[in-house]
């Protein structure tokens, strides 16, 4: 069974490009995989899913036909697109999944997140991260006005840029020790994330003799990434990876 993960799309309706680089991936693969993860940042924004941008429609359909060739699709949200919901992943026949969703992978223990509970060096984040995710207050969001989200959103990300600008970027990136006590607190082999960027094939010990790998998937920008999983074989297919470095055979 062969799973394709991809993340940090950033999809907007500003950009056709992009939109259509993700679809020609999908269509590309249609034929070569059973499963399809998108986890997280699939949409740069997300006001709620009675909000879908007609410039979205031939994603939409992109992943409407995959579903209904029988191919399992699972999306997670993200940083950007946390209020992403059921209603739109019931509209493109996929599952959503919980941040931090475990399944089995040739018999490894594998957990799979956004990233962004990872990066726990960025206090003001997290503290905002935990505001975001609060259902109450995504209810009451969603109860106002296109006008009204579009306006919260915008000051949101503006404040988000401004900070980001003052922030360095180990403070953005993952906190190594976070991943280890995850990774043992979990009972896991592999770990499978974006959010950070940072396309690589880590591998470390989170204790005496016990060797797990950390999968981190890359953004688009103007380029495809993705990983593709065959039974024990880990491809990672992005530009910014070495290709002796792409590679990952499971024991």
């Amino acid at each position: 069974m062969t799973k394709l993960f991809i993340s940090d799309l950033h999809l907007s309706p500003s950009n056709p490009t992009l939109t259509q680089l993700a679809c020609d991936l999908l269509n590309a693969k249609k034929n070569q995989v059973d499963e399809v993860y998108i986890l997280g940042d699939i949409f740069n924004t997300w006001l709620g899913d009675d909000l879908v941008p007609d410039e979205f429609a031939s994603f939409v359909a992109t992943l409407q036909a995959l579903s209904a060739q029988g191919i399992k699709l699972h999306l997670m949200v993200g940083n950007r697109d946390f209020m992403l919901g059921h209603a739109f992943a019931k509209t493109v026949g996929a599952r959503l999944l919980d941040d931090g969703y475990l399944l089995d992978i040739a018999g490894h223990k594998t957990l799979l997140l956004h990233g962004d509970s990872l990066c726990i060096d960025d206090v003001s984040y997290q503290r905002y991260r935990r505001v975001v995710r609060n259902p109450v207050l995504q209810r009451l969001f969603l109860a106002l006005p296109a006008r009204f989200r579009q306006h919260i959103s915008d000051k949101i990300k503006q404040k988000s840029q401004q900070k980001k600008q003052m922030k360095t970027a180990m403070i953005m990136d993952v906190n190594q020790a976070e991943v280890v006590r995850v990774m043992r607190e979990r009972k896991i082999d592999l770990l499978i994330h974006g959010h950070t960027h940072r396309p690589a094939i880590h591998s470390l010990e989170t204790q005496a003799g016990h060797k797990v790998h950390r999968v981190v998937l890359g953004d688009w920008q103007d380029k495809m990434s993705y990983l593709l999983i065959d039974d024990r074989q880990l491809s990672l297919h992005d530009h910014r990876v070495a290709d002796e470095a792409s590679q990952l055979r499971l024991t």
